[in-house]
């Protein structure tokens, strides 16, 4: 990984900007996915620490300074994962990346369909923390169930857009994406819901030791 030079800028620096600066291996929008689906697992061992480690690839950047480490672990814990935090609030759902709008072309279309496939695989590999199999209440597995059908659906266009294709049909096209990104919304914040009821559940489930004093 390249390390930051000295002469890089040390004012604060946005979680996007600052991802860049230590070569993130994902983009922000995946990054943004992916922290609020770890947020919502029902995984109740998870912490930021780990979910930023493995994003890099289980190795942390290298950092120059203390205070360069204190901006990092500052801005992704105080900054972005407390920001994604306050959309477990029914209030204040989770939103996808806005796209901004573009002529319609091949090139716009990939884009569109890179973007919202990262997002989701993003959110979906958060929620399940490295595993294979995760417990899921039932609403959350046919919310992540459907959102695994329209990974793929973006998936398959992005690797078919560099096909020939009218204006019309990519307008198309275009559309229903931004049809299914709002579907891909609400599914993504049925699982933040029905995983925040169940770890509470989960909570008042769990033993308490007795006081080792009483006043």
């Amino acid at each position: 990984m390249r390390k930051p030079s000295k002469n890089q800028a040390t004012s604060v620096l946005s979680p996007k900007a600052l991802l860049e600066r230590y070569a993130c291996p994902l983009p922000y929008h995946q990054v943004r996915a992916r922290f609020m689906g770890n947020i919502a697992t029902p995984d109740m061992t998870v912490s930021p620490m780990q979910e930023i480690q493995r994003i890099w690839n289980n190795e942390l950047p290298v950092f120059e300074s203390k205070s360069d480490a204190e901006e990092f672990f500052g801005t992704l814990f105080q900054g972005l994962w407390n920001a994604l935090s306050t959309h477990q609030k029914r209030m204040d759902p989770f939103k996808l990346a806005r796209i901004a709008t573009a002529p319609a072309s091949l090139a716009f279309l990939t884009r569109f369909s890179r973007v919202r496939r990262e997002e989701i695989e993003g959110f979906v590999d958060g929620l399940f923390v490295d595993k294979d199999e995760m417990d899921l209440p039932e609403s959350a597995h046919k919310s992540v169930s459907i959102l695994g059908e329209m990974r793929s659906i973006f998936a398959a266009v992005e690797q078919l857009a560099s096909q020939p294709a009218s204006v019309a049909s990519i307008t198309e096209t275009i559309k229903h994406f931004q049809q299914m990104s709002r579907i891909a919304e609400h599914e993504i914040n049925v699982v933040i819901q029905s995983c925040k009821k169940a770890r509470a559940q989960t909570l008042e489930t769990l033993p308490m030791g007795r006081p080792t004093t009483l006043h």
